[in-house]
């Protein structure tokens, strides 16, 4: 019994454990591609809405607002204010802002981007300061020739852009070029925590209740198995040093034990007269 029940917990050990860990990291995923369906609303919105109302001023100030890639970065600054283990990240090799400059693990991303065939998403888990996160990742690619106004050349671009960023970096951007990535980062500790949590208590009911088994199984062998099947033996035992004027052992029941007493009792009675036969006088 100890070898079934301990293989039978090592087997849901090994599949519940693996299953958990599965589902948390799915989960992870999925709220990574929320997060990043959630940043492309924000570019979308505000490409179609916030920055038609405004082009007219961008000749004498540049309005950073107006660009998709800032308001989205801006709007998961606010987020990180409250859940600062969540990121977000538009990591360009050439940027304009220096704040979205592309750092060596992220550079890695954009450039697997760039190989024949790759997917349109990519993701991945990697250790931070904050624990095990995992990142989901998209392709900036330049498909409009109007996004190349600003990045084409210094002396195309915006006068008022090049006051506030320069004219050092942030040009030579070409159509249909991946140009960096999106990347959403967020945190595995918790979902890995609940799958432990969930699992540790599964376990624990697994062990009590294979514990409660072994005990009545215990209970229900002692008591209509072990103690008749003695009672049986004491019986033969004494039988066989010769005592014949037993009682008869308690064959109640339909099941197996009932069977062997009854036979048992037959064979004692069988023996009891054949004893006294052999007892009797002959003329």
């Amino acid at each position: 019994m100890l070898l079934v029940i301990s293989l039978a917990v090592v087997v849901c050990w090994l599949q519940l454990y693996g299953l958990l860990q599965r589902n948390a990291v799915e989960e992870v995923r999925q709220e990574a591609g929320l997060l990043m369906q959630s940043a492309v609303a924000v570019r979308t919105y505000t490409l179609e809405q916030i920055k038609p109302q405004l082009d007219r001023q961008l000749a004498e100030t540049f309005l950073p607002q107006t660009v998709p890639a800032f308001a989205a970065t801006e709007t998961f600054q606010e987020l990180s204010k409250t859940y600062p283990e969540y990121g977000y990240k538009e990591a360009t090799l050439n940027p304009t802002n220096p704040r979205d400059q592309a750092e060596p693990w992220e550079e890695k991303v954009v450039h697997a981007f760039e190989a024949p065939g790759s997917p349109d998403e990519s993701s991945g888990i990697r250790l931070t300061g904050r624990g095990s996160s995992l990142y989901v990742a998209r392709p900036i690619r330049i498909v409009k020739s109007a996004c190349l106004v600003c990045h084409d050349t210094p002396q195309a671009a915006p006068p008022s852009l090049i006051r506030t960023y320069g004219s050092d970096h942030g040009f030579g951007w070409q159509l249909d070029q991946i140009i960096g990535v999106q990347l959403v980062s967020v945190p595995m500790s918790v979902p890995i925590a609940r799958a432990n949590k969930a699992f540790y208590s599964f376990i624990g009911v697994l062990l009590a209740v294979f514990a409660a088994m072994a005990l009545m199984i215990n209970w229900m062998l002692e008591r209509f198995v072990i103690r008749p099947v003695l009672r049986i033996a004491a019986s033969a035992d004494q039988i066989s040093s010769g005592k014949l004027d037993l009682q008869q052992v308690d064959e109640s029941g339909r099941d197996e034990v009932a069977l062997l007493a009854r036979s048992f009792n037959r064979m004692a009675t069988s023996l009891r007269k054949a004893m006294a036969l052999l007892r009797t006088p002959r003329p």
